[in-house]
């Protein structure tokens, strides 16, 4: 039996794979209002169907100035939590798991309005200057990731995973290119992570499942936060009760980046091995065989794709016959699987 598609359990949620739908950005809410349309539910509905083992919902933000645009996905209102149910009945309709990304842009947004972050320093000439955050204004976001939970969970969600990397706010508080702080939230890396560690905090007042935190685990700049850090942070985050790391790169700050078949997948093995922690590997994943090795290789304990699922809803059915394996197709589908 291969690996990928051995069942696998976190936290009480046993996935019937370890094939997982990275949370991809679909820019679709059409009225700026954060809802879900017809198009969220046939996205996520297709992969369930196609026999994924758990799919990550897109950034949903927090508040609504957190959203990365003004399309994007919200959970900052009780009104945002029917349309999130309709989507995880769908999703486990089919037998996927439901998880979702809750989420701040911070100094990323580029909603309308003021925008804020930990330090008031731009990303790059084309996006705005931001607000650095009061101590007023990092409780109120506290809360609302607290209440974004609290949503997520009255939607039906299996999973949460907190948004903490690609340069948005979390990301933001915890890299020293970013937070120039000198109170209690800046300064070395111990009150970097308080954000973090206090968002982790209120989330879990109101969320007992699963929890995974997404991090950049290289920032591609000489004076960044480095993979020992990085590992620090993610044992920090195993001590707070988070379940798995999900191991992304880049973002903080502008970069060239030279993407490979992979190239993020050392990352999720560094932190697998250096925090003892699950980890869920990202990057360029587009084959069977690559992610089984990954699996073989206990470089991470789940794979995650995000593009190829755009070109391929059904691609564990894909992988399942480039590695020999026979899977149960649905039985609308049989004929044709």
């Amino acid at each position: 039996m291969s690996l990928l598609f051995e069942p696998y359990t976190l936290q009480g949620m046993t996935l019937k794979n370890r094939i997982v739908m990275a949370p991809m950005c679909m820019y679709s809410c059409e009225d700026r209002d954060g809802r879900v349309t017809n198009w969220h539910r046939t996205h996520y509905t297709a992969r369930a169907v196609g026999q994924v083992g758990l799919i990550i919902v897109e950034a949903s933000a927090v508040t609504p100035q957190g959203r990365i645009s003004e399309q994007d996905l919200g959970i900052w209102s009780d009104e945002h939590v029917d349309g999130l149910r309709e989507i995880t009945n769908m999703m486990h309709a089919y037998g996927a798991k439901a998880a979702i990304q809750i989420a701040h842009a911070g100094r990323k947004s580029t909603v309308e309005g003021p925008i804020i972050a930990p330090s008031a320093i731009a990303f790059d000439d084309s996006y705005r200057l931001p607000e650095a955050m009061t101590t007023e204004q990092i409780q109120e976001t506290l809360f609302a990731f607290r209440e974004g939970a609290r949503r997520a969970k009255e939607a039906g969600f299996d999973c949460i995973e907190i948004h903490g990397a690609h340069g948005y706010l979390i990301n933001e508080f915890l890299s020293p290119l970013t937070n120039k702080r000198e109170d209690e939230y800046g300064g070395d890396r111990d009150n970097r992570y308080r954000f973090l560690e206090e968002t982790i905090l209120a989330v879990k007042e109101v969320w007992a499942g699963p929890l995974m935190v997404r991090i950049s685990a290289n920032e591609y700049h000489a004076d960044g936060n480095t993979l020992d850090d990085f590992i620090y942070y993610s044992q920090r985050m195993k001590e707070q009760g988070v379940d798995l790391v999900d191991c992304s790169s880049g973002g903080v700050v502008p970069a060239s980046i030279q993407p490979y078949p992979g190239y993020q997948v050392p990352l999720a093995e560094a932190i697998r091995r250096g925090a003892d922690v699950p980890t869920g590997a990202v990057g360029l994943i587009t084959s069977g065989v690559q992610a089984e090795e990954i699996l073989r290789k206990e470089q991470a304990d789940l794979v995650l794709l995000a593009r190829e699922f755009l070109r391929d809803p059904y691609w564990p059915r894909t992988a399942a016959k480039e590695l020999g394996v026979e899977i149960e197709a649905p039985k609308q589908y049989s004929r044709g699987w």
